[in-house]
């Protein structure tokens, strides 16, 4: 049998690494996907080499369809299968709702909703055995943040064409769920306007006493991608440490 192969777009550094990594402890070869930063790029692959693993690095801009085509094209290029797509990579104008223009709400909504149905079309593609895909979403998808308007209906997007995924993909043997956390310090929190505001609350509000870590949202998505979570389909499972819990 093959090697097995994930894809985690996103994956040059945060969250996206954290999982990649993990996926090439498990013995997962990889495809790093990244958008600016090739040498963080590099230095991920660097380290899941460094496992005994083989990574592939791809430059895609994962809000426009050709692009994807073509990171999809290196897959076959590369290793002829998949068996994960994790749908990490995300961005977005944090501004107040009425300060957004159209050109904000199409590039927050491509990169972090549209991506997700045609990565998910060429991921199934090549599925040939059952496979399995997760995304990462965001308790604003549910509940209000300051200047987060398009984030989060992008978000809320990606948790319900999850559930539409996990149907109409189901008879091929692929599972389709998400996660969702709470405020996370990583690179991508530095764009808020209110980052220490955000972090602070956070800290001081949650009932687990601290604010979740990539590495609680990587550990979700592990299991969510495991065999041991075959039965969970459509869901997205909170980790926030109890925060969305309170008023």
């Amino acid at each position: 049998m093959s090697q097995k192969v994930a894809l985690v777009t996103g994956s040059s550094r945060g969250i996206g690494k954290q999982i990649a990594l993990r996926l090439a402890e498990k013995g997962y070869d990889l495809v790093i996907n990244y958008a600016r930063s090739k040498q963080a790029a590099l230095d991920t692959a660097a380290e899941i080499e460094a496992l005994g693993r083989k990574a592939v690095i791809v430059k895609a801009n994962v809000g426009k369809p050709e692009k994807i085509k073509e990171m999809f094209q290196t897959v076959d290029e590369e290793f002829g299968r998949l068996d994960i797509f994790v749908n990490n990579a995300a961005s977005g104008v944090l501004r107040p709702l009425m300060e957004l223009e159209e050109s904000h709400w199409d590039w927050t909504m491509d990169i972090n909703a549209k991506a997700l149905l045609f990565c998910a079309q060429e991921a199934a593609k090549r599925m040939k055995d059952g496979g399995k895909i997760v995304s990462l979403s965001s308790l604003g998808s549910i509940r209000y943040l300051p200047n987060y308007t398009t984030v989060g209906v992008s978000k809320a997007a990606v948790e319900s064409l999850t559930r539409y995924l996990a149907v109409e993909l189901a008879p091929m043997n692929i599972v389709v769920n998400a996660v969702s956390g709470g405020a996370v310090d990583t690179d991508a929190l530095t764009h808020f306007p209110n980052r220490e505001e955000l972090l602070n609350d956070a800290a001081n509000r949650t009932p687990a006493g601290r604010i979740v870590e990539p590495a609680d949202l990587a550990n979700a998505a592990l299991f969510l991608l495991s065999d041991e979570a075959s039965m969970i389909r459509g869901q997205t499972i909170i980790v926030d440490g109890g925060i969305s819990l309170l008023a």
